[in-house]
């Protein structure tokens, strides 16, 4: 399965590969031309290979409690007042589309920041990013999605109002970069530790309080 907006690139890129193969071996090709005409259908079959890896969207079962956001490693879990702040680092291998970590209605997306920092480093936070208001059972939890350094395109799959069950699909970010999910720590506690690898979807980062 790939994610929404997928198909038809992917689908181009691959009629032209084809396309390019079949001329190569049409009766009227000289050998310089075949192999110009394969050299190219191979570059197109590349570049559908990179695009169905890149915009891959598997189906997952979600896992228990409060679960990530992303693909990817936990790069911090800090505790800021009364939210804990769980950030995952999502590489450019990584599968691109960000899921629900709870059953939550979306109160309100908005767009923030400036810059583009690499997205590892703690500035990042004040990058261009778009943060999703939840509310879930235990109250309101954020998730934002970071621009980095090469990722600049945020995508949403989700509007105000609507309400989703957890690890439903949210949006997607291009090439990787950083997601951070906000927690009232009145209500939960971590279940990942720094460096930890995570599925998102699937991978429990916090659990609630006894």
């Amino acid at each position: 399965m790939f994610a929404p907006g997928a198909g038809r690139p992917i689908a181009f890129t691959t009629a032209l590969a084809v396309l390019m193969a079949l001329a190569g071996f049409g009766a009227y090709s000289t050998l310089a031309l075949r192999d110009g005409l394969w050299g190219i259908s191979a570059g197109f079959a590349i570049v559908a290979i990179g695009l169905s890896v890149f915009f891959r969207d598997p189906e997952r079962p979600p896992g228990a409690g409060v679960v990530s956001a992303a693909d990817g490693r936990i790069r911090a879990v800090d505790r800021e007042g009364d939210l804990w702040r769980i950030s995952v680092f999502m590489n450019v291998t990584d599968v691109h589309v960000n899921r629900f970590p709870l059953a939550a209605r979306v109160e309100a997306i908005g767009d923030a920041g400036g810059g583009f920092r690499p997205a590892y480093r703690e500035e990042a936070r004040h990058n261009v990013r778009r943060v999703y208001r939840l509310l879930g059972e235990h109250g309101v939890v954020e998730v934002t999605q970071m621009t980095g350094a090469v990722a600049r395109r945020l995508v949403s799959f989700v509007r105000p109002g609507e309400q989703y069950a957890k690890g439903d699909r949210l949006g997607m970010i291009a090439l990787g970069s950083r997601v951070d999910v906000c927690l009232p720590a009145e209500a939960y506690t971590p279940a990942v530790q720094v460096g930890d690898r995570v599925t998102a979807g699937v991978t429990t980062i916090a659990r609630d309080r006894a």
